[in-house]
């Protein structure tokens, strides 16, 4: 019996494994822009629906029963070439893999693994307590002399991602049987993702390999990522030990309903869409090529390439509503960005649309107010001196929270509306005579528009529009805009303004276009400090590139701006030019 003195106190609180202090759980990052063209986790295309009406009589008893995937394991068997007994469905390739590593890596054995690869082997393997011996493997063959050299007596694994993800690179079958033969008494764990987009099939040699595990999915080619159901084969006695160091049921009954008829059904499918997303990779690797992308060349169903800076790519691809994958912090990843292949034509061609203007912009367009010209003392400032004259009282915060609601480039009529909300009535017009009297100014009263002040240096402006032509794009009236361009002596560094006579307000996007049009270009940047510059820029195709205004360098400016659609935000102006090519 324990003494009460050995009992914790209190005060004591459950603990980990060590093993755990340095792992977190793991999370794909997510940007804070909205996409709706997710090209960064590799999904297959969408299955038919119809494959779900069948199901419908079926769905109370598959729901009330444990799960049996003996239907779904002997299609897959048939379709591999193994028997029953040497398959196992696993709740996606995730599963597998760590089954695998769990059954025969742990303290003192190690695991040889080419990088960079699939980044859950190496997590697997680390919360199975082995040890991972990393072997370069950065572009084209598999570097089997590398990796043999480091076999030793100690090696329980060696494990090849082919294609690899996320290079796209891939092995051969006499890659694998060599890494068998040189290390009978070690798992060779062959994952096999992406192999219904590879030129050569090595579904074959890993099952005729007497110490290889082969991993496949239903998630990429089939589509059915949703469901996770993924699968390993390989010698009996191999596949008893994925089945024994996991529970007895990884995959619920309706998916394995699904999976299996769908395997049935969409072959033909299948097949033609594993096409289409190799037409559209190459085609995606040609445009990149063409950008001065490093691409490498890929077996999967993505594009892979280095580039100068990939964060930007990202960020630029995710103001446009499209996500890409990037590794910034990963060791030989760094340059890398990885795009999935688009579903459609016109998918395909607004990647590499868009792809253009991250990395050979034509021109950069310009919001005047809080990017260029400090307003916190004019405009700002007259939108509450007005409302008062008319017996509404606001605050800077106020203005600012209207402005990050949007639908407010026009500060007329913001101002008209925030006191209509205050419930006095008034006319458009009253308001506007009002505030240009206080912002123009009268008799004496010099006006607030003499204490903005312009927010970058002239010559950095200058060195700007050496590189690429320059726009300005923004709701102030054209005199107003000139007179603030010429005052501070940079008129003359932009080919175009565009102003609120040319056009419906931001966030419109056709004073956007226009400024395109006329500067006779089609792919460009925009640089802005509201939620309207944001959604104009992205409604015309231009990236949109928030930048913080006086006094709004904060991290709720940050969110709004990317909520709106922003993929990057500025704290600076001058920082600009640090992403160009």
């Amino acid at each position: 019996m324990n003494n009460a003195n050995d009992i914790p106190t209190a005060s004591a609180a459950p603990r980990p494994i060590p093993l755990l202090e340095r792992t977190r759980a793991y999370a794909a990052p997510a940007h804070g822009a909205p996409i709706d063209l997710r090209l960064d986790a590799n999904e297959g295309p969408a299955p038919d629906g119809s494959i779900l009406d069948a199901l419908a009589g079926e769905l109370p008893e598959l729901l009330r029963s444990y799960p049996s995937v003996r239907t779904l394991e002997a299609l897959l068997a048939e379709r591999v070439g193994v028997a029953p007994e040497q398959l196992m469905v696993t709740a996606g390739a995730d599963d597998a893999l760590d089954r695998a590593c769990r059954a025969v890596l742990a303290p003192g054995r190690e695991l040889i693994l080419p990088v960079p690869t699939f980044e859950m082997i190496e997590r697997w393997a680390d919360l199975a307590d082995g040890r991972t011996i990393k072997v370069a493997w950065p572009a084209g063959p598999l570097p089997v002399d590398v990796m043999l050299e480091a076999v030793t007596p100690e090696t329980a694994m060696i494990a090849v991602v082919t294609p690899n993800n996320p290079t796209g690179a891939v092995a051969t079958a006499d890659d694998l049987r060599r890494l068998s033969e040189a290390a009978p008494h070690a798992m060779l764990l062959v994952d096999l993702a992406y192999e219904e987009f590879a030129s050569e099939p090595l579904t074959g040699i890993v099952r005729a390999l007497p110490n290889a595990i082969g991993v496949r999915t239903l998630s990429k080619a089939w589509g059915l990522a949703g469901l996770r159901i993924g699968y390993a084969f390989g010698a009996e006695r191999m596949i008893g030990w994925l089945r024994a160091v996991g529970g007895p049921f990884p995959v619920a009954a309706p998916a394995a309903a699904i999976a299996a008829r769908w395997l049935e059904a969409g072959a033909a499918y299948v097949c033609e869409q594993v096409g289409e997303a190799n037409r559209a990779r190459a085609s995606l690797e040609r445009t990149l090529m063409s950008l001065g992308a490093d691409v490498l060349p890929s077996q999967a169903n993505f594009a892979a390439a280095r580039v100068r800076n990939p964060s930007w790519v990202r960020d630029a691809l995710a103001g446009l509503g499209i996500g890409v994958r990037v590794w910034p912090t990963r060791q030989g990843c760094e340059d890398l960005v990885r795009i999935t292949s688009p579903q459609t034509d016109a998918e395909t061609a607004r990647v590499e649309r868009a792809l253009t203007a991250a990395l050979r912009p034509e021109a950069i367009l310009f919001d005047l107010d809080g990017v260029l010209a400090d307003v916190s003392r004019s405009y700002r400032t007259a939108i509450i001196e007005t409302a008062a004259a008319f017996g509404v009282t606001l605050t800077a915060d106020d203005v600012r929270a209207a402005k990050r609601l949007g639908n407010a480039n026009n500060d007329w009529v913001l101002t008209h509306r925030l006191i209509e909300a205050a419930g006095v009535r008034t006319s458009l017009d009253a308001v506007t005579e009002r505030f240009e009297t206080i912002y123009q100014g009268t008799g004496s009263n010099p006006g607030l528009r003499r204490t903005e002040t312009l927010l970058c240096d002239p010559d950095w402006l200058r060195g700007m529009s050496d590189r690429l032509p320059l726009a300005i794009v923004t709701g102030r009236p054209r005199a107003d805009a000139e007179i603030f361009l010429v005052d501070h002596g940079v008129r003359h560094h932009f080919r175009e303004v565009i102003a609120m006579e040319d056009g419906p307000a931001k966030p419109d996007p056709a004073v956007v276009r226009l400024a395109m049009t006329r500067l006779g270009v089609r792919a460009g940047w925009m640089v802005g400090d509201t939620v309207d510059d944001v959604r104009a820029a992205r409604g015309a195709g231009v990236v949109p590139i928030g930048v913080c205004a006086p006094g709004e360098q904060n991290d709720e400016t940050v969110r709004t701006l990317q909520a709106s659609g922003t993929g990057r935000v500025l704290q600076h102006l001058e920082e600009l030019e640090s992403l160009l090519p």
